[in-house]
Order: C-alpha cells, then sequence, then structure tokens
C-alpha cells in the first residue's frame, strides 16, 4: 500500500453520465507514470454529487480497468450511514481493495457520532478501512479508540498537523499504514520517517511520476532529489488550488493537457467558457512539466 496514489477524477461525457472509457484512461495514465492505487469517489472524485449506483458503477469499471494492477480504495461516506455501509458492500462485491469514508457529513458532529459511523462502516465488510480525515484536527488521546474499531488500518490524513500524526502513531500498539492528503506538503509528511507511507492526491492525476518519484526517493532517503520534484509539482498545486476557491471545473480541465478529457465538476460548480478553458491549458502547458500521456515520460526540467 505504500507510495502514490491518486485521488481519481469522476469523468463524464458530454451528457453528464460517468465515462467509463475515461476511467480506463485514468487508471492507465496513473499506472504508466508509476502509480501504486487509487482513491475512488472521494473529494476530488466529487462522491457525493454523485449517486449511489453511480458511484457502485465507478468501483466495478475502476476494478475491470486495474485488473489486479493495484491497490483500489472506495471512498463510501455519504449523509446518511446507511447510505455509507450499502455503498460500502457494493464495493467490496466489485473488488476493491480497501474501503475508507469520511466522518459524518452535517449530521452527526460530535465524537460518539463518529464512532458510531465508523463501526457501521468498518463492520459491514471484511476489507481493511481507512479513516478518512479531513480537514480536520485530529487529538491522539480522544482518536486512538478509532483504532479499536474491526478492520480499521489506517489514516489518509488532509491536513497539516502532521506532528500530532506522529504522536498518535506512536500510541499505537498494531501496524498502521497513512497517507498525506496534501499535495504540496508530500515530503514533509515522508520526512518524519515513522508516519507516512504516501500520498493520495489531486495533483497525481495530472503529474503522476512526479508524486510517484517522490515516493521513491523518499524511501530511499533522497530528499535532496525528491525535493526537486516537490518544488516542481507544486507550480501546478498553485493553479489548482487557485480553482479550488471558485470552480472546481478550472482543475479537472488539466487532464485535457495530457490527452484525457474528464467533462466539468457537478452542480454547484459550472461548465467552463471555451475562453476560459484555452487560457487555464494555456497556463498549465507554460509549466513545461506535463508527462506525455501515451508514454509516462516527463517532459520539462528535470529527467
Amino acid at each position: 500500500m505504500a507510495g502514490a496514489h491518486a485521488a481519481m477524477f469522476t469523468p463524464f461525457d458530454k451528457k453528464g453520465r460517468v465515462n467509463e472509457d475515461a476511467i480506463d484512461a485514468l487508471i492507465e495514465h496513473g499506472l504508466k507514470g508509476g502509480l501504486k492505487g487509487f482513491y475512488l469517489t472521494g473529494s476530488t472524485g466529487e462522491g457525493m454529487l454523485l449517486t449511489n449506483d453511480e458511484r457502485i458503477c465507478v468501483y466495478r469499471r475502476a476494478v475491470k480497468a486495474a485488473n489486479g494492477r493495484c491497490k483500489l480504495i472506495a471512498q463510501v461516506g455519504c449523509v446518511r450511514t446507511e447510505d455509507s455501509v450499502a455503498l460500502a458492500k457494493a464495493a467490496a462485491d466489485a473488488g476493491v481493495d480497501w474501503i475508507s469514508s469520511v466522518a459524518p457529513v452535517y449530521f452527526g458532529q460530535n465524537f460518539p457520532s463518529v464512532m458510531r459511523h465508523y463501526k457501521a462502516i468498518s463492520e459491514a465488510t471484511d476489507l481493511p478501512f481507512l479513516i478518512y480525515a479531513f480537514n480536520c484536527s485530529l487529538v491522539p488521546e480522544r482518536d486512538i479508540r478509532l483504532f479499536d474499531l474491526k478492520n480499521v488500518k489506517g489514516v489518509k490524513y488532509t491536513g497539516r498537523d502532521f506532528y500530532v500524526c506522529q504522536r498518535l502513531r506512536r500510541m499505537l500498539d498494531k501496524e498502521t499504514i497513512w497517507f498525506n492528503g496534501c499535495d504540496e506538503l508530500l515530503i514533509s509528511a515522508l520526512a518524519l520517517g515513522d508516519t507516512f507511507s504516501g500520498g493520495i492526491g489531486l495533483n497525481y492525476n495530472i503529474i503522476p511520476r512526479h508524486f510517484a518519484n517522490i515516493c521513491e526517493l523518499c524511501a530511499k532517503n533522497d530528499f535532496r532529489a525528491a525535493a526537486k520534484w516537490q518544488a516542481e509539482a507544486n507550480r501546478l498545486v498553485d493553479l489548482v488550488l487557485a480553482g479550488l476557491a471558485d470552480n472546481w471545473s478550472e482543475f479537472k480541465v488539466f487532464m485535457k493537457a495530457v490527452g484525457i478529457d474528464c467533462g466539468p465538476c457537478r452542480a454547484p460548480y459550472a461548465p467552463l467558457s471555451p475562453e476560459r478553458e484555452a487560457e487555464l491549458l494555456a497556463k498549465v502547458a507554460s509549466l513545461g512539466i506535463l508527462g506525455d500521456a501515451t508514454h509516462g515520460n516527463v517532459v520539462g526540467g528535470l529527467p
């Protein structure tokens, strides 16, 4: 499970339906770039903007496309815990490797509800379960209880307090795996040495080789070389973060630059005008760091 995993975009066709052929292309592009797996229908994958049937469609097609060549993690978080449980069972039936979920959304904003939510989902299958800590504060003395739940084996942490993650992991008396979710800080998370084993992120879809190399170089303790890849990747992150403030369709369009049309994001986001799309594609092309969509070779300032 160690290494770089893409938080996979959910691609849509011109009629707004899940584009299954584009799922195949996303997985091929990522694997050629050195990724170890894919995180399905998470935040980047617009999971809560999909119907449950659409999410199941993504799981099934990804399993077929991956064909055992990588790990697949299905994020099944929903407003209703019952829907999350149903999705977990469907994802397991589809053949994914791991289940994951965000904490309760909108309702149940307290720790007892979090425990009930995760307990129901983690017990729904026999697959290992990855907690998705999304922009929330971890409290080691409290959150260690989450690891008493059946099948809880790790954390995807999208936050910036790596010290608290280290403290929690050191408190655990069993092996767990931790993934960094802030793309711009992957090398920083891996530098702790004893906490994070890889990363899961949005930008991994676009420039998979950069993030795969960061993980591989850090595993070899070559942080000087890894830092060059991180610095270059962060030039793309700058463009992506600008789109986060307004319209997520602005960063999804960047996949066109590597030859994969994922469509726009769903409402409440909006499609881009042809003029805005052209402007953004020109900006990402000017970075000179995009990989060849066919061969996964990085072009630009690094070997």
